[in-house]
């Protein structure tokens, strides 16, 4: 979403059409300088008529570097292709790969470095990511009804990951809600049904119990609930990007991969330890700041 911001300031009058997977397509309905969104189905054979009667664009980008984001930009009737430079499954023979420069760490700098080699110019980072109203409507209302109190401040934390070994353990958490909870704060958790063993055992560690939220938000309300939040605290997983994106202050907990590479973008400084005697006291800093 920075690449399609970087293109919209550098060209203001330009439409994006995104392609992507229908399971996050609502991500990119979110963001503001998206123009259109087509989802492609799951079978291949019917790709290039749909992606073909788009029309000519002066520029196509695969941002993932995989077969399945590369091919479409091949059957696109796009004067330039670029590419994401970590190209795997022979992508590399459909785009022209964009190297990253040398102070480009962060994955994000290195899309926006793709976006430049087609606009010429990145003046700002900018996620264009919005919260919808009916959404957020529905999500306070749903709060509410779960006891949280409106001016309470609210933490939204998220136990689960896509790894085992990417989780902070369960008791960590549970002091971390247990400290937020005395400091007056609502905690809620959020994640999918397949985080409930994840979240089942925070909870035995609580004495304060958290809301919730599990299997309860889908993507626009998630995105909305992260734009309520005061703080969000999470893993190596999607939400706390979403939540970067909004500018809700995060805490990344990463225990595998490079924060300097993957934490929220601009955020760095709250990623740096998994110690719950330094990430607890950030946390009440962040809340209250």
């Amino acid at each position: 979403m920075p690449a399609a911001g970087a293109l919209k300031q550098a060209h203001p009058d330009c439409e994006i059409v995104w392609i992507g997977d229908k399971r996050f397509g609502d991500v990119v309905r979110s963001c503001r300088h998206v123009t259109e969104v087509v989802v492609l189905g799951k079978d291949w054979k019917t790709w290039k008529k749909t992606v073909q009667s788009l029309g000519e664009f002066d520029a196509a980008l695969d941002l993932q570097g995989l077969l399945k984001s590369a091919l479409p930009i091949y059957l696109s009737n796009a004067k330039l292709k670029l590419g994401y430079h970590w190209q795997r499954e022979a992508s590399w023979l459909f785009t022209q790969a964009v190297q990253p420069r040398k102070t480009s760490i962060h994955v994000v700098d290195q899309y926006l470095d793709v976006a430049l080699a087609a606009s010429g110019s990145v003046k700002s980072v900018d996620f264009g990511l919005e919260p919808g109203t009916e959404e957020t409507h529905r999500v306070k209302a749903m709060l509410e009804d779960l006891g949280y109190e409106p001016g309470q401040k609210l933490a939204v934390l998220h136990a689960g990951a896509g790894w085992v070994s990417k989780r902070w353990p369960a008791e960590n958490f549970a002091r971390l809600s247990e400290e937020l909870a005395a400091h007056r704060a609502r905690v809620a958790f959020i994640g999918t049904q397949g985080d409930s063993p994840a979240v089942d055992e925070v909870l035995t560690h609580c004495k304060t119990k958290p809301i919730s939220l599990l299997g309860k938000t889908n993507i626009r309300e998630l995105i909305a609930l992260l734009s309520l939040a005061d703080l969000h605290v999470a893993g190596d997983t999607g939400s706390i990007h979403l939540a970067a994106g909004l500018n809700t202050p995060c805490i990344g907990l990463y225990t595998l991969t490079r924060p300097e590479r993957s934490c929220p973008y601009g955020q760095f400084g709250h990623c740096q330890s998994t110690n719950p005697e330094q990430v607890i006291p950030l946390a009440l800093e962040l809340i209250n700041s």
